[in-house]
C-alpha cells in the first residue's frame, strides 16, 4: 500500500482503512487499505502515476453492482463518486459525460436538451462509469448502444481514446484485454421532443417504483435474465421470495433483488446468492448468471 504521506500534494481526498460499507449500495463489506477520491482527471492521472507498479487498484462508482467481502480489499480503491462531475453538449447531438455522472442525471440532461435515446439511463442505479463497464441497461435500452467513443486511463495514469469496436460487448458484459478504466464517454443521440421523453421517463420510473424495492439497501438486479425468460420469474417460481440468510433477504416485491434488511454481512448476501442459484438450477434447470462483481477477501473465521 502506498503511504499516506506520499499523497499530501494531491488535490483529492485520501481515506486509510476505509470501511466499504460506506461505499456500496448493499451497505456491507470490510475495509480497503486506502480509498482515493480524485479532484479531476489530471489529479487522477497524477495519483496513478505515483502509485507503486505492483499496487492493486480498483475503480468504483456508487457501488451499486458490487459486493465487497467482509475481509475487505487489499490495495487501493479509486472512488469516482462526487468527482469529475462534468457533462457537456457537443455538436451533432453528442453529449460528453464523465464516468462520475449519475445515469439519472445523464437521462435528465438528455431530455432537457431535446435529445432522445438516453431515456433508459434513468433506470440504471449507478454512475456512467459502472454502466460502461457492464453494459448496464433498463427499459429495453443498453449503454453501449449509444456510445460513440470513450476516454480511459491506464494503471500508469496515461489517458487513451477508445472506440466501441475496441471492446467485446454483449448483454451485461464488456470485455477488453487492456487494464484500463473509463473516465468519460461521448454519447450519440437523436434530436426530438424532450418534453415527450421526460413524460415517458416519468411513467417508466413510476412503474419501476411499484414493482421494485426502491429505497432499501440492495444492488439492483442480482442475476442476468436468461435468454427468453426472467430471473425474477424463475426465483419466485421456486418459492424463494422472502427467503433469508441472516439479514440478507430475497425481496418480497421483486425476486431478483436481495435486500439488506438490517445488519447483513457480505457473507450473508453471498451465501443467499449461491442458494438462489443452486435452487433455480435444481428445480428449473437454469443456471443463473450473476450481474454482481464480488471482490475482496473472506473475513478470518
Amino acid at each position: 500500500m502506498m503511504a499516506a504521506s506520499n499523497v499530501y500534494d494531491f488535490k483529492g481526498t485520501l481515506h486509510i482503512d476505509e470501511p466499504m460499507v460506506n461505499h456500496t449500495s448493499w451497505r456491507v463489506g470490510g475495509k480497503v487499505d486506502q480509498l482515493y477520491i480524485p479532484a479531476d482527471i489530471d489529479d487522477l492521472s497524477s495519483f496513478l502515476k505515483n502509485l507503486p507498479a505492483e499496487e492493486p487498484v480498483m475503480f468504483i462508482g456508487l457501488g451499486s453492482n458490487l459486493l465487497v467481502r467482509d475481509g475487505g480489499i487489499r490495495g487501493t480503491v479509486i472512488s469516482l463518486k462526487g468527482s469529475l462531475p462534468e457533462i457537456t453538449l457537443l455538436e451533432n447531438n453528442v453529449i460528453r459525460a464523465s464516468a462520475s455522472v449519475s445515469c439519472a442525471k445523464l437521462s435528465r440532461f438528455c431530455h432537457r436538451n431535446n435529445l432522445l435515446g438516453g431515456e433508459f439511463f434513468a433506470g440504471i442505479p449507478g454512475l456512467l462509469g459502472g454502466a460502461l463497464a457492464m453494459n448496464a441497461g433498463a427499459f429495453g435500452g443498453e449503454t453501449w448502444s449509444v456510445i460513440e467513443s470513450v476516454t480511459t486511463v491506464d494503471m500508469r495514469g496515461n489517458i487513451h481514446a477508445r472506440l466501441p469496436q475496441d471492446y467485446e460487448i454483449s448483454y451485461r458484459s464488456v470485455k477488453s484485454n487492456r487494464n484500463e478504466w473509463f473516465v468519460s464517454a461521448d454519447i450519440k443521440l437523436t434530436l426530438g421532443d424532450g418534453e415527450v421523453a421526460a413524460k415517458n421517463v416519468k411513467e417508466l420510473l413510476e412503474k419501476r417504483n411499484k414493482t421494485q424495492p426502491i429505497g432499501q439497501p440492495s444492488c439492483g438486479s442480482v442475476f442476468k435474465n436468461p435468454q427468453g425468460d426472467f430471473a425474477a420469474r424463475l426465483i419466485e417460481a421456486c418459492g424463494l421470495k422472502g427467503y433469508r440468510i441472516g439479514d440478507a433477504v430475497v425481496s418480497e416485491k421483486h425476486a431478483n433483488f436481495i435486500i439488506n434488511s438490517g445488519n447483513a454481512s457480505a457473507s450473508d448476501v453471498e451465501k443467499l446468492m449461491e442458494l438462489v442459484q443452486k435452487t433455480v438450477e435444481q428445480k428449473k434447470g437454469v443456471k443463473l448468471q450473476s450481474e454482481v462483481k464480488i471482490v475482496g477477501e473472506f473475513a478470518d473465521e
